[in-house]
């Protein structure tokens, strides 16, 4: 293949879309802002799915490999009430494989391998149509052409205004992430609450939800519907403050539930945007865009999987015919928006759900997806 070929991110898209060109002998240059891959936290855990992730993965040779990895016993999932009281308790069986759990640095590793990342390469602009090609700025002022440049630099994309004018809103729904450490032994009650995967406790507007990662470390996410600006008069960086904030608006819980949040280390205020449900766009010659870069949608455990599959995708279609760059690039785009569609209807109908004035709703999302 003689495309000079970027992505732009380091993500779960942007690997996968190059490990899979990678396993085909085709070349394709990784840029990604972050100045090592390590430069900040990774994230927390992802369950990936056997028809979108893990296929991904297979079409990366990388499936075994991540199943040595993974936490089956992480589909585990709990429902409380606001009092504690159990409402379901779903275990996985033994050989159940549908959506074993991985954290985000565990899967970056895996994926990375032997790709060759610039990293400190922040992208600020791409402009198509170039003699040359597609003309990539660069935040140090340096500027360099590709034949295609696939955007996977995630919801506020650098690469996406280059083919549509659409930008994240707000949806009423505000996370606020924190986190345990060591929670086998600095917090066995809690441990036990939890369980081996995710415990969820949904009251009116609002919920807490803890997720096990590996090592004994679990993510803590408070959710609520708030203005944007609900902080105002709040200084996020006062850890104590916002502790206390969110007790208040947990108040009335039972008290091991909020013991979530008076044992979390740091508070990340995580708004949550998306961009409009069928987002698409008129088909620019030697630009696409893949995962949050296309199609933000809520945090219900469909965006990662879209997007490494999505990757593969498009990696697969140029190494079977890479004279065919555009008419590939354009036929991939119409199968994304398609499937991407669908899951962005469903994700947006869940948070409305899950997050919602009547919390019997979150309970009913929950038996239609996983019957207890």
């Amino acid at each position: 293949m003689r495309h000079r070929i970027a992505v732009v991110g380091s993500g779960p898209a942007g690997l996968t879309f190059a490990r899979v060109l990678h396993r085909h002998g085709y070349p394709a240059t990784v840029l990604e802002r972050d100045s090592a891959r390590d430069a900040r936290p990774p994230g927390g855990t992802l369950d990936l799915h056997e028809g979108l992730g893990q296929l991904a993965l297979d079409k990366a040779g990388l499936l075994a490999e991540f199943q040595a990895l993974s936490r089956p016993e992480g589909q585990a999932m709990r429902i409380l009430d606001t009092d504690g009281a159990v409402l379901r308790d779903w275990q996985p069986r033994p050989d159940d494989r549908a959506n074993p759990e991985i954290d985000r640095g565990q899967l970056r590793d895996l994926l990375l391998g032997p790709l060759d990342v610039q990293w400190g390469r922040g992208v600020t602009q791409v402009v198509p149509g170039t003699r040359d090609g597609v003309l990539v700025h660069f935040a140090d002022g340096r500027r360099e052409t590709f034949d295609l440049v696939v955007g996977a630099d995630g919801a506020w994309s650098r690469i996406r205004p280059a083919v549509s004018s659409a930008a994240p809103h707000y949806t009423g729904v505000t996370y606020v992430e924190t986190s345990l450490d060591d929670v086998d032994t600095r917090h066995p009650g809690l441990a036990r609450l939890i369980g081996d995967g995710s415990m969820a406790v949904y009251g009116v507007n609002r919920a807490l939800v803890a997720q096990r990662n590996s090592g004994g470390h679990v993510k803590v996410y408070a959710q609520f519907r708030a203005p944007l600006d609900w902080h105002a008069n709040l200084d996020l960086a006062d850890v104590e403050a916002v502790r206390a904030s969110l007790l208040a608006l947990f108040d009335g819980w039972a008290a091991p539930l909020l013991d979530l949040l008076r044992h979390g280390t740091a508070f990340v205020h995580r708004p949550l945007y998306v961009l409009p449900v069928s987002h698409t766009w008129t088909h620019v010659f030697g630009v696409t865009l893949l995962g949050d870069a296309a199609h933000l949608m809520p945090p219900l455990g469909a965006g990662a999987n879209l997007a490494m599959l999505e990757g593969a995708e498009l990696a697969e279609s140029l190494a079977v015919g890479p004279e065919e760059l555009d008419e590939t690039v354009r036929a991939f785009e119409e199968r994304m928006w398609a499937r991407a569609g669908r899951w962005a209807k469903i994700t947006t109908a869940g948070l409305e759900r899950l997050v919602s004035p009547d919390p019997a709703e979150a309970l009913a999302l929950f038996d239609q997806v996983q019957p207890s």
